[in-house]
């Protein structure tokens, strides 16, 4: 529910391409997301999935500024949801609902039936998000990485 006097935004939900990639940083970190740009977060790392089609960026416009955007990437079985990030200055007026619903329809369209999102314990706010949007947490879930490049 949306504070008295507030409307929700009328944003339009697009792709994002790798020329949009100092914009969705700048919103990253309004965000306050941790930003990695010697890694998984640099301008190369962003451009090949996205070019290659590995990778489809989403991004809530309003007017000429981007106020929401997410990752949605899949390995053919199953579908990630990743990098949702909100302006602050629209968080709960349900956009980061939105921009899952639109990266579930992303996969849908692709036949991907089985979507998820790694959220760390301590974003609490996320978790919140997801689980209004029908996601379940897993405890029997443990989670596992390698990473060449602590950056990664």
């Amino acid at each position: 529910r949306l504070p008295t006097g507030m409307e929700q935004p009328a944003e339009e939900i697009v792709e994002l391409a790798a020329a949009d990639y100092m914009r969705v940083v700048d919103l990253w970190q309004r965000a306050g997301l941790k930003f990695r740009p010697g890694g998984r977060d640099s301008a190369a790392a962003f451009a090949g999935p996205t070019a290659s089609g590995r990778q489809t960026v989403l991004g809530a416009i309003e007017g000429e500024s981007l106020i929401g955007v997410v990752l949605v990437t899949h390995d053919g079985r199953k579908g990630w949801i990743n990098r949702l990030a909100v302006d602050p200055a629209y968080r709960h007026q349900g956009l980061g609902t939105r921009l899952i619903a639109a990266a579930e329809q992303h996969l849908h369209r692709q036949g991907i039936d089985v979507i998820a999102a790694l959220i760390t314990e301590k974003n609490t706010a996320s978790q919140a998000v997801f689980t209004r949007a029908g996601y379940q947490h897993d405890p029997t879930v443990l989670y596992f990485s390698k990473r060449s490049n602590p950056e990664a």
